[in-house]
């Protein structure tokens, strides 16, 4: 999956924003002010993901180009290389489930107040 491509994938979900807090060249992936992917924009691209704990274990142990989250909470975040080995419906399932995890996590109020969001 290019950049591009995962850019506009996590962009049309709902609630989401972007935006580069940290520096110009990691775009972070906003739902509801909570992260759910930072994107690498550097030669070696990368996304980080929230995972489930066991999951997470799982996946680096399955694929090269899962490790630990970088600059992240190794138990909660994975950095996936975007080296083209981890097919794109992967790429995306994981990232739903990023998105999924936060958005779980977030108050009552703040998930009724983004389904009221179009």
């Amino acid at each position: 999956m290019n950049i591009e491509d995962i850019r506009l994938y996590c962009i049309n979900k709902k609630g989401v924003t972007e935006s580069f807090p940290f520096d110009d060249t990691t775009l972070v992936f906003k739902v509801m002010n909570k992260m759910f992917a930072l994107l690498n924009l550097k030669s070696n691209h990368s996304i980080n993901l929230k995972c489930d704990p066991d999951k997470a274990i799982v996946l680096r142990e399955h694929y090269t180009s899962v490790m630990p989250g970088y600059h992240m909470n190794k138990k909660l975040w994975n950095t996936v290389l975007l080296d083209d080995s981890i097919p794109d419906s992967l790429i995306k399932e994981w990232i739903d489930d990023s998105y999924d995890l936060i958005v779980t996590g977030l108050p009552k109020k703040v998930r009724e107040e983004m389904n009221k969001k179009t």
